[in-house]
């Protein structure tokens, strides 16, 4: 073993460092919009318990629901998004990737 990395203060730190690495938060995620359509399009978007509506002009991408949300396409679908997916409109529908 290598006599640096034996030392009792080395192996703290290390060890510090890997505690430190698992407890930080990783970055919040969210879901990316993104509307492909000629026309704006309005979603409804339910998270928390909170209602809001969000208007997505042609060619927009916005991110939403970093925690999670319930989302109404334009067309009345509703889908449940965990805030990694990308949502595309095309033709008024929600597509999800």
């Amino acid at each position: 073993m290598n006599e640096r990395t034996n030392r009792p203060m080395d192996k703290f730190l290390v060890a510090a460092a890997l505690a430190l690495a698992v407890a930080t938060p990783a970055a919040a995620a969210a879901a990316t919009v993104t509307n492909r359509d000629d026309t704006a399009h309005t979603l409804i978007v339910t998270e928390g318990g909170q209602q809001v509506e969000l208007s997505i002009g042609p060619g927009e991408s916005i991110e939403i629901c970093p925690t999670g949300c319930f989302v109404t396409m334009p067309n009345g679908d509703r889908e449940v998004l965990t805030g990694t997916e990308r949502l595309e409109i095309e033709a008024s529908r929600g597509k999800i990737f």
